[in-house]
């Protein structure tokens, strides 16, 4: 049976609510894996795992429990990257699912702008999730829930 995992650290809070709400419809489990304590709504289909502080710690543990055919969602590029080579699938909050298609593209950019940032120059952060944000990360849930129930 499929799973859903979330990287709740910096997942939005109304990203989060859309989750719990298709968890609940489709009776899917969802985890949402972080190293402090996450409120969820009480369901039989919805846990949250506390893992301790520290680097990559929540990452390591999704990577660890996820299996083929899960779903994780992140923005975490290099967590997207080796959840899809254990055959899980990935989706950020914006709504951009990785693939093997796409996944070095997204590394080599990140890796360009992280030394960009090192190198002194301002790159600014992502825009705010907006409504069009959420709408494209509630559309790609919904064609993953259908695609994981054939």
């Amino acid at each position: 049976m499929t799973k859903i995992w979330v990287d709740a650290d910096a997942c939005p809070v109304v990203i989060k609510e859309i989750l719990f709400r298709a968890a609940e419809r489709t009776a899917i489990e969802m985890t949402l894996v972080a190293n402090q304590a996450v409120r969820v709504p009480p369901s039989r289909y919805i846990k949250a795992l506390q893992v301790s502080a520290g680097f990559d710690v929540a990452d390591n543990e999704i990577v660890r429990r996820c299996e083929a055919g899960d779903l994780i969602i992140t923005s975490d590029i290099p967590l997207a990257s080796e959840v899809i080579d254990k055959g899980a699938e990935a989706l950020n909050p914006r709504g951009e699912r990785y693939t093997k298609a796409n996944i070095r593209a997204r590394l080599n950019m990140r890796d360009f702008m992280d030394t960009l940032r090192s190198s002194g120059v301002h790159t600014g952060g992502p825009p705010a999730l907006n409504q069009a944000d959420r709408k494209a990360f509630a559309d790609q849930l919904d064609r993953w829930l259908a695609e994981s129930r054939k």
